[in-house]
């Protein structure tokens, strides 16, 4: 049995080299023409890790443009808290390794492309399934080309084009935040780890690209046209406020059209499966950037995938029974993880923050006890429920 996955992000890619790794064929249809794209998730935590350890992929992971992060900077009166997130845990790789997600895509792309029954089509965004008696039997894309399958899984993304296609209902969470992504110049002398900042409200991170700071600026939902309407210098003195650290370079914030602008979702489909369909990683579940876990729970959405679907699709009897169980696998640690990123989400970004402290409940949670250390290791070590590659006998 052949499977089309539409999408060559994290979720696409891991399950079409697992699958295909197993001996299925499997055709990985990916809309731009390359992995590059300037405002990505880059964050790959433990469990991703151990992942690519299974596939004898670590030396070449690290080979990458990497750094590694083990402590969470926590601001507080003024200055940072570290906790140390992963002390104690028992895992392999007690760190999380920030690399640039288009060498970490290539990796898995050149590794699946090892394989005979695997196949990548760049350039092939999808705009639309094809139905026979009921079931999903393919896809037909914008150039016109079908690809029919016995299996199709979206893989495309928060806006994915297959979910919108088999009309596909999302439960919406909601997210009380947007993103302003843009970049600054590094200076000789910055500090090295990554700089995350919090101030009555708003924030800021930014991410060590070498030569540049990848910054996203956290904005109240549906902000970015009132910060438009204030002008770029107001926002330059916003980025300031927010974080000195780059009060010296927020001149090279030439106007908003050279940024980019995230509108956060959270939100899961109601239904991840129909007769032929399968939807994983953001087409299932759309995560809040809060902890960088999306990447994550992408890959392990796409581990059990291939632990559940491999050995039906090589017998020939796959069946709605089999995308159901995945569903019933991935659901809850999903669920899970948006509660989590829902409450700190309303703690972090509350507007009571004052002089660098946040409101009472969660200084005295970092200050007094050993919860956030424990929440923050478990959630970006290993999720709710960490899968592992299953060996599928031949």
């Amino acid at each position: 049995m052949s499977v089309v996955i539409a999408g060559g992000g994290p979720a696409g890619m891991m399950l079409g080299l697992l699958l295909a790794r197993n001996g299925v064929e499997v055709a990985v249809l990916e809309k731009h023409n390359d992995f590059v794209r300037d405002f990505r998730g880059d964050t790959v935590h433990p469990s991703t890790l151990e992942a690519l350890d299974q596939l004898g992929l670590t030396e070449r992971f690290h080979r990458l443009r990497h750094r590694k992060v083990t402590t969470l900077n926590v601001p507080l009166g003024g200055g940072l808290t570290s906790i140390e997130a992963f002390a104690g845990m028992k895992v392999k790789f007690p760190y999380i390794a920030f690399v640039p997600p288009w060498d970490f895509l290539n990796l898995l792309a050149e590794e699946a492309q090892r394989h005979p029954t695997f196949t990548l089509h760049k350039s092939t965004p999808v705009r639309d399934v094809i139905r026979r008696v009921g079931k999903v039997v393919g896809v037909r894309c914008e150039d016109g080309r079908e690809f029919h399958a016995d299996l199709v899984v979206g893989a495309d993304g928060r806006n994915s084009a297959v979910r919108q296609a088999a009309g596909m209902q999302l439960h919406e969470l909601g997210a009380p935040i947007d993103v302003i992504w843009f970049h600054l110049t590094r200076h000789e002398g910055d500090q090295e780890d990554h700089i995350f900042q919090l101030a009555r409200g708003r924030g800021m991170v930014a991410i060590d690209r070498g030569d540049f700071w990848q910054c996203g600026y956290l904005i109240g939902k549906g902000g970015f046209d009132d910060c438009k309407a204030r002008g770029i210098e107001a926002f330059r003195r916003d980025v300031a406020e927010v974080a000195p650290m780059f009060a010296d370079r927020t001149g090279e914030l030439a106007s908003f059209d050279t940024m980019g602008f995230l509108e956060v979702q959270v939100n899961r489909l109601h239904t991840w499966h129909q007769p032929g369909l399968l939807c994983i990683g953001d087409a299932a579940h759309a995560m809040s950037p809060v902890g960088g876990v999306g990447m994550n729970l992408a890959i392990q959405d796409a581990i059990a995938a291939a632990n559940i679907l491999t050995r039906p699709l090589l017998d020939g009897t796959l069946d709605d029974g089999h995308l159901a169980a995945v569903e019933h696998r991935r659901e809850w640690p999903t669920v899970l993880t948006q509660q989590v990123q829902a409450i700190l989400q309303r703690q972090a970004f509350d507007r009571r923050w004052k002089d660098g402290q946040p409101p009472g409940l969660l200084r005295f949670l970092i200050q007094r006890t050993a919860i956030p250390r424990y929440l923050s290791g478990r959630l970006l070590a290993l999720g709710f429920r960490p899968e592992h590659i299953q060996e599928i006998p031949k």
